[in-house]
């Protein structure tokens, strides 16, 4: 069995505001094993972000709150870290790479400055030992002329060469896991496929784990082992990769894939989108948080939150008619339609 580096259990983040408390992550759980990709997908809004940021305890200080759940690495209570602690777990066990590269990197120092000083933050090594190093890790993410790049500012470079910086600079100090929040987000699709390619490659050089945030199911499918769709802070659907494509079974899971756009579709017909809006996270845990954008709904799912079950081995779905005694299938009418 491959040893697992993170996990986490029953997690939970609220938001604390004037005008009530959003329970934006609610109850998530899952395990990352050393050199496994695993994804997180949804729509903006479902906690995916909230969730990653919870790891490496990045929270607002006034309003976030992790209430409830444990976070270990390794042997390491992230929960119970110190603020010291803290600044050499980020970037030295965990790095992350944000959504948007250009404002990732402060646009008022040289990238070989900042690249510099983030790895003798982490490392016991002399300047000129971390200015190498940053130099090699350029040129392992195939940045042209790494030399040349050290001295520009971020600003002289191109979003994906920005992209690339940051992916070097969250190298650099050989983490264990790389969280990736949407990192190709802000990068036109032929820049997309070679952040995604470059990652892959690391991964097998490093043996290091990943955990890709993206609402892009084509990137899912390229990349990950396993994944976990998430919607208004709670886990709907949880599974390997191959079988949320070939045997998917929440509503909002077929919701999603329905929604890609296929280069088979012959009709060249609208795309099909999910009816209505996520609900407001002050509002939840009551019920099923999709039930007012679910085709197939029922009293039982206006009454109460559908528990996350295990439905064939690995593969875990909370929907109230998709569980060890009841089979929903896709297209399958209600009985008031009957």
């Amino acid at each position: 069995m491959s040893e697992i580096i993170l996990s986490v259990k029953d997690l939970k983040t609220y938001f604390y505001m004037a005008s009530g408390v959003a329970k934006a992550v609610d109850g998530v759980s899952f395990d990352i094993a050393r050199g496994e990709t695993m994804g997180i997908v949804g729509e903006s809004g479902s906690g995916k972000s909230v969730t990653s940021n919870s790891i490496i305890r990045l929270l607002p200080p006034k309003t976030g709150r992790i209430v409830g759940g444990s976070i270990r690495f390794e042997e390491k209570d992230v929960l119970a870290l110190s603020q010291k602690q803290l600044l050499d777990f980020r970037g030295k066990d965990i790095a992350v790479i944000f959504q948007d590269p250009m404002t990732s990197l402060d646009p008022v120092f040289k990238v070989g400055r900042q690249m510099v000083e983030m790895i003798m933050a982490h490392q016991s090594v002399t300047k000129e030992e971390a200015r190498k190093m940053a130099l090699e890790a350029l040129d392992k993410v195939g940045i042209p002329e790494p030399e040349k790049r050290m001295n520009a500012y971020p600003y002289e470079l191109s979003g994906g060469m920005c992209q690339r910086v940051i992916i070097a600079m969250a190298v650099c100090c050989k983490p264990k896991l790389i969280i990736a929040d949407e990192p190709t987000t802000a990068l036109d699709v032929t820049v997309q496929a070679q952040v995604l390619e470059l990652l892959k490659d690391l991964q097998k050089t490093m043996d290091t784990a990943i955990l890709l945030i993206t609402h892009n199911l084509g990137v899912v499918w390229d990349m990950c082992d396993k994944v976990m769709v998430m919607y208004a802070g709670n886990t709907v659907e949880f599974t390997d990769t191959k079988t949320l494509y070939s045997n998917p079974k929440h509503p909002y899971t077929w919701g999603l894939l329905n929604s890609m756009p296929k280069l088979s579709d012959a009709s060249h017909g609208e795309l099909q989108a999910i009816p209505g809006t996520p609900p407001d996270l002050r509002l939840t845990g009551k019920c099923c948080n999709f039930y007012n954008r679910c085709p197939y709904v029922t009293d039982a799912c206006m009454a109460s939150v559908p528990p996350l079950v295990e439905i064939e081995p690995g593969h875990l779905v909370a929907c109230h008619r998709q569980n060890l005694e009841h089979s929903l299938e896709k297209g399958m009418v209600t009985k008031d339609e009957e």
